[in-house]
């Protein structure tokens, strides 16, 4: 079974039909034989984009549904440690590479959880890159 962190950026591009990625896709496929991690945040992040994308009718309620039934089906495990890290190792990553504390946390259990990282954030695989975190390559899969 695959195991990576999952970042927000790619789980919101398989709900929103206006930002189909080619990159996001293959990893859905993946999801088949995978268990993503994502931080305690990760809710509260997709919570919110569905609700913004409603209200800029990118979704209608009904699309949004259907989007959270197919998050809700997939092996993704939510991190209960997220909180602990925030005001320290989460803090220090998002100072040294100039994350918002949301995108620092990601890759904080990333390097936590020692696993390779699914986003489509330029800014956050660069800090991946250069903490040593592995993006998740689909080539190997």
């Amino acid at each position: 079974m695959i195991e990576f962190v999952l970042d927000c950026s790619v789980a919101i591009s398989w709900c929103l039909v206006d930002e189909n990625d080619n990159y996001a896709n293959e990893v859905l496929k993946l999801m088949s034989n995978a268990k993503a991690f994502v931080p305690g945040i990760w809710s509260l992040e997709i919570a919110n984009t569905v609700l913004v994308a409603e209200r800029r009718n990118r979704l209608t309620k009904n699309q949004s549904d259907l989007a959270i039934i197919l998050l809700q089906s997939l092996n993704i495990s939510v991190d209960n440690l997220t909180a602990k890290q925030a005001l320290n190792t989460t803090l220090k990553l998002g100072r040294k590479y100039g994350l918002a504390s949301y995108d620092a946390a990601y890759l904080e259990l990333a390097i936590r959880l020692g696993l390779p990282l699914a986003t489509l954030d330029i800014k956050l695989s660069q800090a991946a890159q250069s903490c040593g975190v592995i993006l998740l390559n689909l080539h190997d899969y």
